[in-house]
């Protein structure tokens, strides 16, 4: 894969409003987080990690078969992927397995994305873009 391939940490969520939202409507708002853009939510990402192309794919093709590499290989297939709280553990899991067998650089490299997915796990509303540059 030629190219670089970046992750970004969702950081913030803006909402487009005139005042102030009560208190008691808070599950509204959630809720209109959850359908985004269509009600005026953006999404604001800071870059968390970024690596050559051929670098990820080697760490993708380091994972055991299933799942966890499937979802990591989306960004070679679609360009890009996102990772929510239902991947987290997935992920993890298969991190954990491999990471021992990994040069010092991968098994690093993993590990900062494990900081996170452990993110993720602590606030679930937060998510990850990786993108095919």
């Amino acid at each position: 894969m030629s190219g670089d391939v970046i992750f970004y940490r969702l950081n913030a969520k803006i909402m487009e409003r005139d005042g102030d939202i009560p208190a008691d409507a808070k599950q509204v708002i959630y809720y209109s987080l959850a359908i985004g853009h269509h009600v005026g939510v953006f999404d604001c990402f800071k870059p968390v990690l970024r690596c050559k192309g051929e670098f990820y794919e080697r760490l993708v093709a380091a994972l055991p078969e299933g799942e966890a590499r499937r979802k990591l290989d989306g960004i070679h297939r679609f360009g890009e992927i996102t990772i929510d709280r239902s991947h987290t553990e997935l992920l993890g899991a298969a991190f954990d397995q491999v990471s021992p067998s990994l040069d010092a650089e991968s098994a690093d490299w993993l590990r900062e994305l494990g900081v996170s997915l452990a993110a993720i796990e602590a606030e679930p509303a937060i998510y990850l873009m990786g993108r095919r540059l």
